[in-house]
């Protein structure tokens, strides 16, 4: 029972990290219906940043995270507005082709000025536990990460629902078309999307190399990205509380199926995912608690 428990601790940390990428991968699928492949490496980007200003800057860790979300929302800005917007938003291979370059470009870019060395991240929260079951730990590092994904969470829906940019966004997201006739600036608007996710993903990047058992390097964010994929999918692609569901449900699957389930080695949790991901793309593609799609007949 302590051992399941130490598990269920795990699960809830590492789900809460993957929930807050796909966070940001939901904000970019309401903007684009599509998924920025490029969200992992963009995350990783905003993490070294937020590394230098924290210990060559000298400027303490939270205020730098808070820097390092400011810059890495105006990368993703330019980004949509140099390389996404030039194109019909109707037709994905462009900017899925885009997306996967970017992957490339901010892994490759990474490598070039940080090189590919494991690099200790300060730590964000408290260290030690909250709470002890036996060999069970609930370190307070969880439960903040939580804490965090609830608060971003919060913060997005009261952002897009009380806001005019905010309900502008839905109103993008909703119908692209109609928007543009009753006079909203679709690119601007979408631009914000952008913007906010790439804040969204470099909060959730530095979370995630915070913990001690973690260091920060040019590909560390490449398996988050499929867990925070299916996560995305199972919640709902356009769902913000979907995804911190699905987050936490990949993470328990990852902490725990992988753990019991005798034929499933350990080293197979990233395939568990992507199982996971096509069983719901196969039996419902519009998640637990995303939209369905409706056709006209």
């Amino acid at each position: 029972m302590e051992l399941f428990v130490a598990r269920l601790f795990d699960g809830l940390a590492n789900g809460s990290t993957y929930a807050l990428i796909a966070l940001a991968l939901v904000m970019i699928y309401k903007a684009t219906t599509l998924i920025n492949f490029a969200q992992g490496e963009m995350a990783m980007f905003g993490a070294f940043i937020v590394l230098v200003l924290a210990t060559e800057q000298g400027i303490p860790m939270w205020i730098a995270v808070l820097i390092g979300m400011i810059l890495s929302a105006a990368i993703g800005a330019g980004i949509e507005r140099t390389l996404i917007r030039p194109f019909d938003p109707a037709d994905h291979l462009p900017l899925v082709i885009i997306t996967l370059g970017l992957f490339l470009v901010f892994g490759s870019l990474a490598g070039i000025v940080w090189r590919f060395d494991p690099r200790q991240f300060p730590e964000l929260f408290p260290s030690g536990s909250a709470l002890s079951f036996g060999v069970a730990t609930l370190t307070w590092y969880t439960v903040c990460v939580v804490a965090t994904v609830l608060a971003v969470a919060g913060l997005l829906t009261v952002l897009l629902n009380t806001t005019k940019i905010g309900l502008a966004f839905r109103a993008v997201s909703s119908n692209l078309e109609s928007s543009e006739l009753s006079g909203i600036r679709v690119g601007p608007t979408l631009q914000f999307g952008w913007a906010i996710a790439a804040a969204v993903g470099t909060l959730a990047a530095s979370i995630y190399v915070a913990d001690p058992i973690r260091q920060l390097e040019p590909t560390v964010m490449a398996r988050v990205l499929i867990f925070s994929a299916a996560a995305a999918a199972l919640g709902g692609l356009d769902s913000l509380w979907g995804a911190i569901i699905g987050g936490i449900a990949i993470g328990m699957v990852q902490s725990i199926v992988v753990q019991y389930v005798p034929f499933i080695p350990n080293e197979m949790s990233l395939a568990t995912a992507v199982v996971v991901l096509v069983l719901v793309l196969v039996f419902k593609p519009s998640g637990l608690f995303g939209t369905p799609a409706v056709e006209r007949v």
